[in-house]
């Protein structure tokens, strides 16, 4: 099971009811953040997740909206009295914004570890998840998007367990990952298993034109997270000039892709009501919502290979 919360959902400037970028990602007690707009903090006391199972804090760029938040972040991290190390992955000019951000932040409890990605993105590993960062298109500012996978176990195969002769009463112990001995023969929990089973992958991207990396990186995803910076078709002038999308756009990433779900964030400070534009969307992708600040989304293990099973909160 992955639990997810968009703690922010705005963009550019925080509103009275909208925090700025970001994301909080829970897998079996363990916490991520993507990106960490101003309002991050207050946002994380809210949703009451606790800061510091806190592992991972992915930064998709630079601009303010994505980061301001982060030396108030570090500062209750200290508060909540964690120890373990924090570390921070971006791209490239990292240390230089994570100093400067922390010139008003004392002395930490805990190490921090900066990763800076390469212009290509990559691959790394946070809270039991395999992510991968990608490049997308927001004028020649580097800025990634981020393919999360939660795998799965294969599934136990009782008929090769009988075949090995172990009693019944020991595969509970092979399906958790045990190593078992008996009669002096090592067998493995790979040794009985069976057919490969499908994970939950999660898409995030925002602040991004339509791009190559972005569709390629959508495909086989069971939710897609991206902005919908402007709501209403006559502003396609400005997503062009400013590299954002067109709730519009999003939803013809998406009919490709075939998610489960696409759910619509970073909105822009001249859409009110989100909810006004949901339409321009769910025309082309009809599973379409617009997140809101404090929304939970949870995704539980696909059945017989279908897409994960999503609730919303």
């Amino acid at each position: 099971m992955l639990e997810l919360c968009t703690l922010g959902t705005g963009g550019t400037l925080p509103l009275a009811d909208r925090a700025l970028s970001s994301l909080y990602v829970r897998d079996n007690g363990r916490g991520m953040l993507i990106d960490c707009g101003e309002g991050t903090q207050v946002g994380i006391r809210k949703l009451g997740w606790g800061f510091r199972c806190i592992e991972d804090v992915l930064l998709t760029h630079y601009h303010g909206d994505h980061c301001t938040g982060l030396a108030g972040f570090l500062l209750s991290l200290e508060k909540a009295g964690k120890t373990e190390t924090l570390h921070i992955w971006g791209p490239k000019g990292l240390k230089r914004v994570v100093e400067g951000l922390c010139v008003i932040v004392p002395p930490l409890s805990y190490p921090v570890m900066l990763h800076e990605l390469p212009p290509e993105g990559g691959e790394l590993e946070a809270i039991g998840l395999r992510i991968r960062a990608f490049p997308v298109d927001h004028g020649g500012i580097p800025c990634y998007g981020y393919r999360m996978t939660l795998e799965r176990k294969n599934a136990f195969d009782p008929e090769k367990a009988k075949g090995l002769g172990i009693p019944v009463t020991e595969w509970k112990r092979l399906q958790q990952g045990e190593t078992l001995v008996l009669q002096g023969k090592e067998i493995r929990p790979e040794d009985v298993s069976g057919k490969a089973r499908k994970g939950i992958t999660v898409v995030f991207s925002t602040d991004t034109r339509p791009c190559e990396t972005l569709e390629k990186n959508t495909r086989g995803a069971d939710l897609l997270i991206l902005e919908g910076m402007y709501g209403e078709e006559e502003k396609l002038p400005l997503a062009l000039k400013n590299h954002h999308m067109l709730f519009r756009e999003a939803a013809e990433i998406a009919r490709k892709a075939d998610p489960a779900a696409l759910v619509l964030t970073h909105f822009s400070t001249s859409l009110d009501d989100p909810e006004s534009c949901l339409d321009n969307a769910r025309n082309i992708f009809e599973k379409t919502w617009t997140a809101r600040d404090g929304e939970i989304f949870t995704l539980r293990y696909p059945v017989k290979e279908e897409k994960a099973w999503i609730s919303l909160c």
